[in-house]
Protein backbone atom coordinates (compact mmCIF):
# COMPACT_ATOMS: atom_id res chain seq x y z
CA UNK A 1 0.00 0.00 0.00
CA UNK A 2 2.85 2.39 0.85
CA UNK A 3 4.46 1.67 -2.51
CA UNK A 4 1.29 2.72 -4.34
CA UNK A 5 1.08 6.00 -2.41
CA UNK A 6 4.75 6.74 -3.16
CA UNK A 7 4.21 5.90 -6.84
CA UNK A 8 1.24 8.29 -7.08
CA UNK A 9 3.21 11.03 -5.29
CA UNK A 10 6.11 10.66 -7.72
CA UNK A 11 3.77 10.66 -10.72
CA UNK A 12 1.97 13.75 -9.44
CA UNK A 13 5.28 15.57 -8.94
CA UNK A 14 6.41 14.60 -12.45
CA UNK A 15 3.16 15.90 -13.95
CA UNK A 16 3.50 19.23 -12.10
CA UNK A 17 7.12 19.67 -13.22
CA UNK A 18 6.18 18.78 -16.80
CA UNK A 19 3.33 21.29 -16.84
CA UNK A 20 5.58 24.04 -15.46
CA UNK A 21 8.24 23.38 -18.09
CA UNK A 22 5.67 23.23 -20.88
CA UNK A 23 4.15 26.55 -19.80
CA UNK A 24 7.43 28.32 -20.68
CA UNK A 25 7.66 26.84 -24.19
CA UNK A 26 7.28 29.39 -26.98
CA UNK A 27 6.98 32.40 -24.66
CA UNK A 28 9.03 35.49 -25.39
CA UNK A 29 10.97 36.36 -22.24
CA UNK A 30 12.93 39.56 -21.78
CA UNK A 31 16.63 38.94 -21.32
CA UNK A 32 18.90 40.52 -18.80
CA UNK A 33 21.15 42.80 -20.81
CA UNK A 34 24.50 41.20 -20.23
CA UNK A 35 27.86 42.80 -19.89
CA UNK A 36 29.66 42.28 -23.20
CA UNK A 37 32.05 39.34 -23.15
CA UNK A 38 34.69 39.59 -25.89
CA UNK A 39 34.59 35.88 -26.76
CA UNK A 40 30.77 35.86 -27.03
CA UNK A 41 30.82 39.08 -29.07
CA UNK A 42 33.31 37.52 -31.51
CA UNK A 43 31.21 34.36 -31.83
CA UNK A 44 28.06 36.40 -32.42
CA UNK A 45 29.80 38.55 -35.03
CA UNK A 46 31.00 35.42 -36.82
CA UNK A 47 27.41 34.12 -36.86
CA UNK A 48 26.15 37.41 -38.34
CA UNK A 49 24.96 39.39 -35.31
CA UNK A 50 26.96 42.50 -36.12
CA UNK A 51 24.99 45.08 -34.16
CA UNK A 52 24.15 47.12 -37.24
CA UNK A 53 20.52 45.93 -37.41
CA UNK A 54 18.21 43.89 -35.17
CA UNK A 55 18.65 40.16 -35.57
CA UNK A 56 16.71 37.01 -34.81
CA UNK A 57 19.18 34.22 -34.09
CA UNK A 58 17.69 30.74 -33.84
CA UNK A 59 19.52 27.54 -33.08
CA UNK A 60 18.48 24.40 -34.92
CA UNK A 61 19.73 20.99 -36.02
CA UNK A 62 18.92 18.51 -38.78
CA UNK A 63 17.48 16.11 -36.19
CA UNK A 64 15.21 18.75 -34.57
CA UNK A 65 11.59 18.47 -35.70
CA UNK A 66 10.20 21.69 -34.13
CA UNK A 67 13.08 23.69 -35.62
CA UNK A 68 11.30 23.66 -39.00
CA UNK A 69 8.33 25.43 -37.41
CA UNK A 70 10.65 28.04 -35.89
CA UNK A 71 12.28 28.53 -39.30
CA UNK A 72 8.86 29.27 -40.86
CA UNK A 73 7.72 31.62 -38.07
CA UNK A 74 10.95 33.62 -38.05
CA UNK A 75 11.06 33.83 -41.86
CA UNK A 76 7.45 35.06 -42.03
CA UNK A 77 7.91 37.71 -39.33
CA UNK A 78 11.21 39.02 -40.71
CA UNK A 79 9.68 39.16 -44.19
CA UNK A 80 6.72 41.16 -42.84
CA UNK A 81 9.14 43.62 -41.23
CA UNK A 82 11.49 43.80 -44.24
CA UNK A 83 10.16 47.23 -45.27
CA UNK A 84 10.90 48.71 -41.82
CA UNK A 85 13.57 51.40 -41.54
CA UNK A 86 15.76 49.00 -39.57
CA UNK A 87 14.73 45.60 -40.97
CA UNK A 88 15.69 42.58 -38.83
CA UNK A 89 18.00 39.82 -40.02
CA UNK A 90 17.05 36.14 -39.85
CA UNK A 91 20.07 34.10 -38.74
CA UNK A 92 19.86 30.32 -38.32
CA UNK A 93 22.73 28.52 -36.60
CA UNK A 94 23.23 24.75 -36.53
CA UNK A 95 23.98 23.86 -32.92
CA UNK A 96 26.14 20.93 -34.01
CA UNK A 97 28.31 23.24 -36.16
CA UNK A 98 28.60 26.05 -33.56
CA UNK A 99 28.70 24.45 -30.10
CA UNK A 100 30.88 27.24 -28.66
CA UNK A 101 28.28 29.89 -29.49
CA UNK A 102 25.51 27.71 -28.03
CA UNK A 103 27.52 27.28 -24.81
CA UNK A 104 28.25 30.99 -24.53
CA UNK A 105 24.51 31.78 -24.84
CA UNK A 106 23.51 28.94 -22.46
CA UNK A 107 21.42 27.10 -25.03
CA UNK A 108 20.18 23.99 -23.22
CA UNK A 109 17.51 22.74 -25.61
CA UNK A 110 16.27 23.11 -29.16
CA UNK A 111 14.73 25.12 -30.59
CA UNK A 112 16.02 28.27 -28.88
CA UNK A 113 15.65 31.73 -30.42
CA UNK A 114 17.24 35.06 -29.47
CA UNK A 115 16.26 38.59 -30.46
CA UNK A 116 19.12 41.11 -30.59
CA UNK A 117 18.62 44.86 -30.92
CA UNK A 118 20.41 47.17 -33.36
CA UNK A 119 23.33 47.48 -30.93
CA UNK A 120 23.86 43.72 -30.78
CA UNK A 121 22.44 43.40 -27.24
CA UNK A 122 20.35 40.35 -26.38
CA UNK A 123 16.80 41.57 -25.71
CA UNK A 124 14.63 38.45 -25.75
CA UNK A 125 14.99 34.67 -25.47
CA UNK A 126 12.46 32.09 -26.61
CA UNK A 127 12.57 28.38 -25.82
CA UNK A 128 10.41 26.33 -28.12
CA UNK A 129 8.39 27.51 -31.11
CA UNK A 130 7.45 31.21 -30.77
CA UNK A 131 4.04 32.50 -31.70
CA UNK A 132 4.33 34.81 -34.72
CA UNK A 133 2.37 37.60 -33.01
CA UNK A 134 4.62 37.50 -29.93
CA UNK A 135 7.78 37.56 -32.03
CA UNK A 136 6.43 40.45 -34.12
CA UNK A 137 5.54 42.39 -30.95
CA UNK A 138 9.08 41.90 -29.63
CA UNK A 139 10.73 42.90 -32.93
CA UNK A 140 8.62 45.87 -34.09
CA UNK A 141 9.99 48.42 -31.57
CA UNK A 142 13.53 47.46 -32.55
CA UNK A 143 12.93 48.11 -36.26
CA UNK A 144 11.93 51.78 -36.12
Amino acid sequence: MIEIVILFAVLAAAVVVGLLLRARQGRVRASDIRTPVPEREQLLAAAGVTGSTPAVLHFSADWCGPCAAVRRVVANVTTELAESPNAPRDIEVDIDAEPALARSLNVLSLPTTFVFDGDGKERFRISGVPKAADLRTALEPLTV
